[in-house]
């Protein structure tokens, strides 16, 4: 579907009431220094998640280093990483009642491990909050760093994602600061580090890219070692961001999610709502 009307169709319509839940959220948790990626991405699905408590909380300040053309988030220069953050992420959590936690945060290139020591640390302090509780991290590619990588695996998080967002065609485009084959190689060393580790991937679909590409995206996570891959339709977070090429309809979301499967992923989740953090607890049990 061509998305030069400028409206959107049916079945990217969401009726959840997004400011009211959202205040509902933000005042649980009472802290105006805790950032979620839900709100600073502009997430379609905030009111849905936020309904029910909730989030994907961004560490390391709400500044990139990068511009990517379909990222809502800040760039520019961030400062410096905030020491008190990891604590306050914990209370955050308990004041949520959180058995599965999903962290991102932005790409922080200024950083000499890119924040990872940061990310263990936060993991290390919610495992002291609640041992059962389940840590899925959400990272940036750390440059291709393998030490920085390991810091993160180290501190033993349940699931280890890291996006490739669009097919290679396209990088020069829609993030043109990565790299294809970095955020591969990121995916395979997870596995060769901590094999237990769950691995996770996504990208977007509707910025131009054709099936026989997707396919073979699909493959090389696979390849990779990666456990779950979610595809969702690319929306942009304001009219000033990258326009999507076309609106993927549900039954190609569909077929994309059996090609993966067929091709061995241990889970797929596709759909035009689907991203990175959504229904993240539900796709491993």
């Amino acid at each position: 579907m061509n998305p030069t009307s400028g409206r959107l169709p049916s079945f990217l319509l969401k009726n959840t009431p997004k400011q009211e839940n959202i205040r509902r959220v933000r005042a649980l948790i009472g802290d105006e220094n805790i950032h979620t990626v839900c709100e600073e991405a502009k997430c379609p699905n905030i009111g849905e998640c936020f309904s029910q408590k909730i989030c994907t909380f961004m560490i390391l300040g709400d500044v990139c280093t990068r511009h990517c053309a379909f990222c809502g988030v800040t760039h520019g220069q961030p400062a410096p990483p905030d020491p008190e953050e990891p604590s306050r992420v914990v209370k955050s959590v308990e004041k949520l009642g959180l058995n599965y936690v999903v962290i991102t945060s932005v790409t922080r290139d200024d950083l000499p491990d890119g924040g990872a020591s940061h990310f263990a640390k936060i993991i290390e302090e919610l495992r002291t909050l609640n041992s059962e509780l389940r840590t899925e991290i959400l990272i940036p590619d750390f440059q291709g760093s393998e030490e920085s990588l390991k810091i993160v695996l180290d501190a033993r998080p349940y699931v280890l994602n890291h996006n490739i967002e669009t097919v290679p065609r396209l990088y020069s485009t829609v993030r043109p600061q990565a790299n294809y084959e970095r955020s591969l190689q990121l995916l395979r060393s997870a596995k060769a580090l901590k094999a237990q580790v769950y691995t996770k991937s996504g990208f977007m679909v509707g910025l131009g890219e054709t099936k026989e590409e997707v396919a073979a995206v699909l493959s090389d996570l696979k390849a990779a070692g990666c456990d779950i891959v979610t595809i969702g339709q690319y929306l942009p977070p304001s009219k000033a961001h990258l326009r999507p090429a076309r609106f993927v309809t549900p039954a190609e979301f569909e077929a994309y999610k059996k090609l993966g499967e067929d091709l061995g992923c241990r889970k797929v989740e596709s759909g035009p709502f689907v991203r990175s953090s959504y229904h993240a607890g539900e796709l491993i049990k």
